[in-house]
Parts: structure tokens; C-alpha cells; sequence
């Protein structure tokens, strides 16, 4: 909500469980998410920031009614014939909905901001990335019990459905990079992890591209790229509370030919996630894709 005033908007409602219906956030009361409130056609476009069976069950409904729908689950990333957008990376997609948006996962927008300038440089030929993810990422109940964690007792977690071989968010991260930069042969192979840390996520990249590129031509390209910025070491700290994907320790990756190594840190509450949302529903609104 304050995100949305923050950008201008100020006709904005607010939606939730039976739970929370009739709460206040600044001027606006809650009311209950039901099938017959969003099917009212009286909504022009809908965030939903909800698990995904709720978003399974309530979009449609939203969509009945006439709303183009923004949805932060994972209930709809995958599905054919809806858009996957970042918008800085594959805006036009916006355009191409049929009432329904997927916002990424909150690790995959950080790293298809950074791959999408190298691979139209040099091609991608493989990719490998291990994330370092903010409890934030988990919800408010995985926040306080951090808070309550005595400093020397906090350490790395999961919290992530597991196979046997793979986590389901690291399942993810490759699908849904695969699906944005639509190379869906792209080798990837990601390690993600929870670390003690409020909101900022983190990745270790290493990246094989099909054609010569080197760090100093990667570090001109990602200079220039849209929603990213140079920094010497970043952090999670550091990118708290920015819009920016922050890059840094690019260098020549020795193990490999054409290959690059980097690091990168995002706030995950905003360009990971909020943000990232309202700049697709921008997309939809003015009919147009972002520049570059």
C-alpha cells in the first residue's frame, strides 16, 4: 500500500481473509476477498500477494469481473500463455496477457536483470548460481522468530518443499529464468539457502558464455543495464531499502573458458517482489514497454 502512494496512486482498496476484514491500513478498511466482491466489475486491476490455491481460486473471479490480474505466486509463473515479466528484461510480454501477470520469484528478477545485457552480448551458455535469501522471503512469522534468535544461535536454514534431489525453489529459479529470457534449453543449476538476515537476498553467479566477452566488457554492459548498479562489494545491506539490483565482483572465471563470476544483492521486499509488480501493472496501463 504505501508503495502504491508512494508511485501516485491514491484510488486503491484493500482485499484480505474474513480474518482480517474491516482492519484500517492509513485510510482505506480491508474487506473480505470474496468471489462475488472481485467479480463486481468495479476493479480495474488487482495485486494479489497470496498463496497460491487462494490465487488459483480468486483470479479467476477477478477476471470475470474485468480486471487485469498481477499475481506474486507461483500459481501462475509457469502456465502457458501467461506472461512471466521483469519488465526491464521482457517488458513487451506485458502486452500479450490474457487478464493475467505472473511476477517472478524474488531471485529469479535480480538475476535475469543481470543475465539478459550478457547473453544479447555474448550468448548465455550455461549458468550456475547459488542464493543467499533474507528471512523476509519466508513471511513475517519467519522475521520474528530471527528477532528472537539469540545472535550466536542463528545459522543457515530451508524452508522449501525437497525431492530428493532438488529444493522446489531451486526448481524454480531455472524454469522461470528459462521462461524470461526464452531459452528453454538454458543450462542451469542453482544452490539456495536461508541465511540470518532480514531483507536483502544475495547470489554467487558464474556464468559461460558462447562467445568471448571478459569482466571489463560485463562491467560496461551491466553499467548501462536499467535497474542495475555497480558496486565494488554488495550486500544485502546495502541494497535494503532500493530499487537497484546491486552487481559487483566481476571478474574472469578461471575454471572455465568464457567464462564470468559475480555477485549480486537485491532488496527482495521491493525490486524482488512489490516494485517489480506495480512496474508490470505500468506496462499494462500505458501500453507500452520500458526502455532500456
Amino acid at each position: 500500500m504505501a508503495l502504491l502512494a508512494e508511485r501516485g496512486y491514491d484510488d486503491v482498496r484493500a482485499f484480505a481473509s474474513a480474518r482480517s476484514a474491516g482492519r484500517r491500513i492509513g485510510d482505506v478498511v480491508v474487506q473480505e476477498a470474496t468471489p462475488e466482491a472481485l467479480s463486481g466489475g468495479d476493479l480495474d486491476l488487482c495485486f494479489f500477494s497470496v498463496g497460491t490455491g487462494v490465487s488459483r481460486e480468486l483470479v479467476p473471479h477477478a477476471i470475470a469481473g474485468g480486471a487485469v490480474c498481477v499475481d506474486k505466486s507461483s500459481a501462475y509463473r509457469l502456465a502457458d500463455g501467461v506472461p512471466l515479466v521483469v519488465p526491464e528484461v521482457n517488458g513487451e510480454r506485458a502486452l500479450e496477457h490474457d487478464g493475467i501477470l505472473a511476477n517472478p520469484n524474488c531471485c529469479t528478477i535480480p538475476l535475469t536483470c543481470v543475465l539478459k545485457p550478457l547473453h544479447e552480448a555474448a550468448g548465455l551458455a550455461r549458468v550456475r548460481v547459488a542464493t543467499y535469501q533474507a528471512v523476509s522471503g519466508a513471511g513475517a512469522q519467519r522475521m520474528e522468530q530471527l528477532r528472537a534468535t539469540p545472535a550466536g544461535e542463528q545459522d543457515l536454514s530451508v524452508d522449501w518443499s525437497f525431492d530428493g534431489e532438488e529444493f522446489d525453489e531451486e526448481e524454480k529459479l531455472r524454469a522461470e529464468t528459462r521462461k524470461i529470457l526464452e531459452l528453454p534449453e538454458l543450462p542451469v543449476s542453482a544452490t539456495c539457502m536461508r541465511v540470518p538476515v532480514m531483507v536483502g537476498h544475495a547470489e554467487a553467479v558464474w556464468i559461460e558464455t558462447q562467445e568471448p566477452l571478459g569482466a571489463a566488457r560485463a562491467r560496461e554492459l551491466l553499467a548501462a543495464a536499467p535497474s542495475v548498479r555497480l558496486e565494488e562489494f554488495p550486500t544485502p545491506g546495502a541494497a535494503a531499502g532500493g530499487d537497484e539490483v546491486l552487481v559487483g565482483r566481476i571478474r574472469d572465471d578461471r575454471a572455465t573458458e568464457n567464462g564470468l563470476a559475480l555477485f549480486l544483492a537485491c532488496d527482495n521486499l521491493r525490486k524482488g517482489a512489490a516494485l517489480n509488480a506495480i512496474q508490470i501493472a505500468e506496462l499494462v496501463l500505458e501500453r507500452r514497454p520500458v526502455a532500456a
